[in-house]
């Protein structure tokens, strides 16, 4: 499966780095594949059966829970494919929370709620400059020489 969305994912970036945009015969020929792979993981890895006389749930094998939840969310896991805006992975969220999440690991918790919010804000608007291509080091110098750099988004 993990060789399946890598290929599908270099592939889909090379059609959008085009200009084109994946006829619906494509996408439904991954969404078969994709189908074919999980059957026959479920064939490999069949649901735990419950013991009689047992009460509760039956605990499953982290394949067999890995397939359903690929089979459940297919349409999440294929939407890179289906819409060309969304991105193949999540990396980009998970940097962004990263740095607040390591600041509150460090210091046990933010001291007041105001202080939380100015260090979001810090945080917001130099990624938003590094993604823009601005040095960090830069940006912060221009910043307390009161001649800030305005991102592009935020530009008249």
């Amino acid at each position: 499966m993990g060789k399946f969305l890598c290929q599908t994912n270099a592939l889909c970036e090379a059609v959008r780095q085009k200009g084109m945009v994946l006829s619906g015969a494509d996408v439904a020929a991954f969404g078969t594949l994709y189908d074919q792979i999980l059957r026959d993981g479920e064939q490999r890895n069949p649901e735990a059966l419950k013991p009689s006389g047992k009460r509760g749930r039956v605990k499953q094998s982290v394949a067999f829970n890995l397939l359903r939840r690929m089979r459940e969310h297919a349409d999440a896991v294929l939407r890179f494919v289906h819409d060309p805006a969304v991105p193949f992975t999540n990396n980009t969220g998970e940097q962004s929370v990263r740095m607040p999440k390591v600041k509150q690991k460090i210091s046990g918790c933010f001291r007041t709620l105001e202080g939380a919010r100015h260090f979001c804000v810090i945080r917001t608007c130099l990624a938003t400059l590094h993604k823009q291509g601005h040095g960090m080091l830069d940006a912060m110098r221009r910043a307390f020489a009161g001649n800030p750099i305005v991102p592009a988004a935020c530009s008249p």
